[in-house]
């Protein structure tokens, strides 16, 4: 089977294409990264699939935000579709543009090209809980779903397997900090596989300075905002999230 993933981040996306190897590894047979905020994805998957012959047998997306619900590889169909568009909010700059590659692939391959989507959020699905609540009332918090979902974790549980392989005396890798360091940044700290905190929390604006998002914030600017400069919630987030980080200092 031949499998062409898309990553999608807030930057750029990666396209890869695979096939199986020896002893069922994946074989990379290529892929190419296109970055900017304005890319037509049916454009650049047009432009893919004629050099792709014959064209690949199934897709897989990095989606960002896949809440409480999706903890694995999911068959994407249009209720997933749904479900990751309502979460959109939580990841304004991801989700949305990892649909626009879903719908891209769906209108070159149709709906008989299976589509897979794989979730930022499924590793740290299981953080304990003092790494996982915030300190809410449990009817706005655990019942609500606000929570920290942690993000990135393709890439930490990636960091980890290949840590593993060059350490293999380290039961299951030993303890580890692991860092993503792109656009969007986080931090993450490994127990032998079992993801104990992260700094990413219930969406991909809290941690790290980064790109253009601020990081942790005290939760009272964002409506001292709304009142000085007249704006909504809305758009205190969307300064937050575009116009903010190492492109505001």
């Amino acid at each position: 089977m031949t499998l062409l993933t898309v990553n999608s981040g807030s930057t750029s996306v990666k396209l890869g294409l695979y096939e199986p190897g020896p002893a069922g590894t994946p074989l990379r047979l290529g892929g190419e990264q296109h970055t900017g905020h304005d890319l037509d994805p049916s454009a650049v998957l047009r432009a893919l699939a004629e050099r792709l012959r014959p064209a690949p047998e199934a897709v897989a997306h990095r989606i960002v935000h896949g809440g409480t619900r999706f903890v694995r590889p999911t068959r994407i169909d249009a209720e997933v579709i749904t479900a990751i568009g309502e979460l959109s909010p939580l990841a304004p700059l991801h989700n949305p543009q990892a649909l626009r590659w879903v719908a891209a692939a769906r209108d070159l391959w149709g709906i008989g090209t299976p589509q897979v989507a794989v979730f930022d959020t499924a590793f740290f699905a299981h953080l304990p809980r003092v790494a996982s609540e915030y300190a809410l009332p449990a009817r706005i918090g655990v019942e609500r779903g606000v929570r920290r979902y942690g993000f990135h974790g393709l890439a930490h549980e990636s960091m980890w397997r290949k840590w593993c392989a060059l350490y293999p005396e380290l039961p299951q890798g030993g303890r580890l900090i692991t860092l993503q360091l792109g656009g969007g940044c986080s931090i993450a700290a490994i127990d032998r596989g079992r993801p104990l905190d992260t700094s990413m929390g219930f969406s991909p604006l809290e941690g790290l300075v980064m790109a253009t998002r601020t990081g942790d914030l005290d939760a009272a600017i964002v409506p001292y905002l709304e009142r000085e400069l007249a704006l909504t919630g809305d758009q205190v987030i969307e300064l937050l999230n575009n116009t903010s980080g190492l492109a505001g200092v």
